[in-house]
């Protein structure tokens, strides 16, 4: 099984404009997003798919400069351009990453991994504290290539085709949803990892993050 991690980042953020460029610690979001993606041992290849517009370049040229793989497609159509990628890199199984997520940790995209392979479903996330105690932004989701064929396919409002997973949840009587919770001392639902806006970035950068801290790591530091 090739399975294909495929992150989703721009620059044109209505929020936080060109955030994926923005320094963190030392490097820019995409990079910390990047080098901390690698590290997982269930992902065979890393992708970022981005828009093929021109304010794009820039972060395109910079992944380009660190070996990254990057797929462009439609800035509007998110579906289409993570199927287009999905397809181009022949993944089995996808999973999507977050790019202002820069304290993703290999290890809970390995137990995602790990969980979608032992339970029957058709979709699984640990991103988001919804029915879990994860933390936002510490993990990813998982489908099949099977599934992001289907819902390329029944894809039809304009919601849907700009949020890769609005097909599943605005029909989750079809579909089986699964999450599951952290270990114990990854168990803060209250912390929020993500960088959305500029007060999110601000609070990242008084903590003193390392690129390659561990998820408990990561969980101590926003603690202090």
């Amino acid at each position: 099984m090739n399975t294909v991690a495929i992150i989703q980042a721009r620059m044109g953020s209505a929020r936080l404009p060109n955030k994926m460029m923005l320094h963190l610690h030392g490097y820019p979001v995409c990079e910390w997003v990047y080098r901390r993606v690698r590290q997982s041992r269930g992902i065979d290849e890393v992708v970022f798919a981005l828009p093929n517009t021109k304010d794009n370049d820039t972060l395109a040229f910079y992944l380009e400069s660190l070996s990254a793989n990057v797929f462009r497609g439609s800035e509007a159509d998110l579906v289409e351009r993570f199927y287009l990628a999905a397809k181009h890199y022949s993944a089995d199984r996808i999973v999507r990453v977050c790019g202002d997520n820069p304290l993703i940790c290999a290890s809970e995209i390995d137990r995602l991994v790990c969980f979608f392979e032992s339970n029957l479903c058709s979709y699984a996330y640990n991103h988001i504290p919804k029915d879990s105690l994860y933390p936002d932004g510490l993990g990813a989701e998982i489908c099949s290539f099977r599934l992001l064929s289907e819902i390329h396919r029944k894809a039809q409002t304009p919601l849907q085709r700009e949020h890769l997973f609005n097909t599943i949840w605005d029909n989750n009587d079809f579909y089986s949803i699964k999450t599951f919770d952290p270990d114990e001392g990854l168990a803060h639902p209250n912390l929020k990892l993500d960088i959305d806006t500029m007060d999110d970035y601000k609070r990242l950068l008084q903590k003193s993050y390392r690129i390659n801290m561990s998820a408990l790591e990561v969980i101590q530091m926003a603690l202090v």
